[in-house]
């Protein structure tokens, strides 16, 4: 499974009222150095554990009004949902195994 691009036109469906697999969300933008560093990271994650977890990126200059949900302050940020819940948060460049245990992997 390949990474979901969220917009708050999917959003409900992908993401809020999803029930089933952990979501991973990341909210980046293009120009952050941090986010470029960890895109591939993330991209990772998504292939080796597809069916597994859900992962869903934001681009927060595309989606100000979810950013905004989110009180996204500072970017890269990664969130962690559940069923709807968020579960965990982390802001700033993190190695895969810290993505892996933010996600409980």
């Amino acid at each position: 499974m390949s990474e979901i691009v969220i917009t708050k036109e999917n959003f409900d469906e992908e993401v809020r009222n999803y029930k089933g697999l952990p979501i991973l969300l990341d909210f980046w933008a293009s120009w952050c150095g941090p986010c470029s560093m960890l895109a591939p990271i993330v991209e990772e994650i998504a292939e080796e554990y597809a069916g597994k977890i859900k992962v869903c990126k934001v681009n927060v200059d595309e989606q100000p009004e979810l950013a905004a949900a989110f009180s996204v302050d500072s970017i890269p940020l990664l969130v962690t949902v559940k069923d709807g819940a968020i579960t965990g948060k982390a802001v700033g460049y993190r190695s895969k195994e810290d993505v892996l245990k933010l996600l409980g992997l």
